[in-house]
């Protein structure tokens, strides 16, 4: 590891004031976030990485190289943003990403665009034409404004470059990686400052607040408009929050906030690991991994956005999205889905009434995400069912158990799944954790692997009866009813939107928490109201070191 990458790592953790990319002088140095800012902070996903950059430089400059693993803590990786750590591997890939994209920044496709204005000299350094880009982009980066300081350390670092390589691109490509790859834009901060208001507490600054409520509701930086709120001091007061959340839901972009929530709730980073045998499975072509995760954010975003539908019906609802390689897959019609080599086209879809299809668990999102490359799992369906969506733990098995009843397929004593599942519960061990799952998962094993839809496994007629609190059903279903009908599924799903936007599980006990999900049911449970009232509560975040909120922080 170089000496720069490892004073690189030292700047993300708050401890040294950035450099910049290579080796740029001291006076390029900017202010580092202090360690309290650090604690809590969220770190960028990569989609909000992504979405952030087309918002600054436009859709023609790609982000292109690979984000290290992200962490799932409490089944949300946005609460893995705020906990996990940046390895050295992880740096280098930002500052590989950051390099990449300030070169094409200022390339010559796109440089007379984004630029914004011609240098008297390509060879030579123009520190009126730097300073005029940086106050540009600078604050849309960073998502506040910039000090006189470090918009100087940009021009400075970008003259020095611009005259070691008698090129003033190359001196601006510099300049704007080291920003790129500064905390100040990887990381969004909850920095607190004194309420003027009342005496004693803080409040959030408020162009903190207003990238807290831009990446919530549309998973990406603050426009200006909210930028311009932050600054006026709107966002100090409780209308003027209000205002601003109502504009962010009213807007077709509160779509990228969901399938940002969804995407996350539902752990679809997950898909990179899926592969299926195409020799058992050939329908399950591979681009059905990203189409099945399309599918489900289509159908949550119809009926969440759209439609302002009671969220317990997405488990239940016939209505859905399909293309030709899905509808393939589900062995369903569909008409004018493309063909002769033209792009696939997304159809709206409505299941038959009384189709075990229907509803998000039945989609291929679900049913293949959560089983093993040959075979079905039950246990593991039923672990995600349980909490992905109903945010109830489930333990882990004990490090000693035996799998050689569940993995053996071929074992003519034991023809369908539930056989297998019988017989490995006869283990102690094992009855409990089971007792939790399988009861869930074997109400969808008429969905193979790969999603297909069966009535037989082996030739024996599949019993996908189960029960959930007491409350027994029988198939896909039944399944979807009870689930449509347990008070932990709209619970969850709030719990899972608080996490979204703080990196925090919410106080449950907190008066404020129990009115907002109070709210969430008098609104039919209503997403985006849901969203609202998270968006303009004032709950502190977890750590006891955190004070609450002034109310006039909204």
């Amino acid at each position: 590891m170089s000496s720069y990458y490892k004073r690189l790592a030292t700047v993300i953790a708050g401890v040294l004031p950035i450099v910049g990319v290579a080796a740029l002088p001291s006076s390029a140095a900017e202010p580092a976030a202090s360690a309290a800012d650090m604690a809590t902070s969220l770190r960028l996903s990569p989609t909000q990485y992504q979405l952030t950059m087309t918002d600054i430089f436009g859709d023609s400059v790609k982000v292109q190289g690979r984000f290290e693993p992200e962490l799932r803590d409490q089944g949300m990786l946005a609460i893995g943003e705020r906990t996990a750590n940046i390895t050295d591997s992880g740096l280098e890939a930002y500052d590989e990403i950051a390099r990449d994209v300030a070169s094409q920044v200022v390339d010559e496709r796109h440089r007379a665009e984004l630029i914004g204005c011609k240098p008297s000299s390509d060879t030579a350094r123009d520190d009126q034409c730097a300073r005029s880009f940086f106050t540009r982009v600078g604050p849309l980066l960073y998502r506040r404004p910039l000090k006189d300081d470090e918009l100087q350390a940009r021009v400075e670092a970008a003259g020095t470059e611009a005259d070691r390589r008698h090129d003033f691109y190359a001196g601006v490509r510099l300049s704007l990686a080291a920003m790129i790859v500064s905390p100040d834009f990887l990381f969004r901060f909850r920095r607190m400052e004194p309420d003027p208001a009342h005496s004693g507490q803080e409040r959030m600054n408020a162009y903190d607040k207003a990238s807290e409520i831009s990446y919530f509701l549309w998973n990406t930086a603050p426009d200006s408009e909210l930028i311009d709120a932050a600054k006026s001091g709107q966002l100090y007061t409780q209308a003027g929050v209000a205002k601003q959340v109502n504009r962010l839901l009213a807007s077709p972009r509160i779509a990228d906030g969901v399938r940002g929530l969804f995407s996350d709730m539902l752990s679809f980073t997950d898909f990179d690991a899926v592969s299926k045998d195409p020799n058992f499975f050939p329908r399950y072509v591979p681009t059905i991994k990203e189409e099945a995760q399309e599918q489900t954010l289509r159908t949550i975003v119809d009926h969440v956005v759209v439609r302002h539908g009671d969220y317990r019906d997405l488990y239940t609802t016939p209505h859905t999205f399909l293309n030709k390689d899905l509808a393939a897959l589900y062995a369903v019609p569909l008409v004018d889905a493309g063909a002769n080599g033209a792009p696939q086209r997304w159809l709206p879809y409505t299941y038959p009434a009384g189709d075990p299809r229907a509803g998000l668990l039945a989609q291929a999102s679900f049913t293949t995400l959560w089983s093993p490359s040959g075979r079905t799992s039950p246990t593991v369906r039923g672990k995600a069912l349980r909490q992905n969506i109903l945010c109830e733990k489930v333990p882990p098995p004990p490090g000693n158990v035996s799998f050689k009843f569940v993995e053996d397929t071929s074992n003519p004593q034991y023809k369908t799944t539930r056989d297998r599942l019988t017989a490995h519960r006869t283990e102690p061990m094992c009855a409990g954790c089971h007792k939790l799952t399988d009861p869930l998962g074997l109400a969808l094993e008429n969905f193979d692997s790969a999603g297909e839809f069966r009535t037989q496994e082996n030739g024996v007629n599949i019993d996908a009866s189960g029960d959930l609190s007491g409350k027994s059903f029988d198939g896909p279903q039944g399944l979807s009813q009870v689930v449509h009908d347990d008070p932990a599924l709209v619970s969850c799903v709030a719990q899972r939107a608080f996490a979204f936007e703080t990196g925090y599980m919410p106080p449950k006990d907190d008066p404020q928490w129990q009115q907002i999900q109070q709210k969430f049911a008098a609104s039919h449970y209503d997403v985006l109201e849901l969203l609202r009232q998270i968006a303009l509560s004032n709950l502190s975040y977890s750590p006891p070191e955190q004070k609450m909120l002034s109310a006039a922080n909204h």
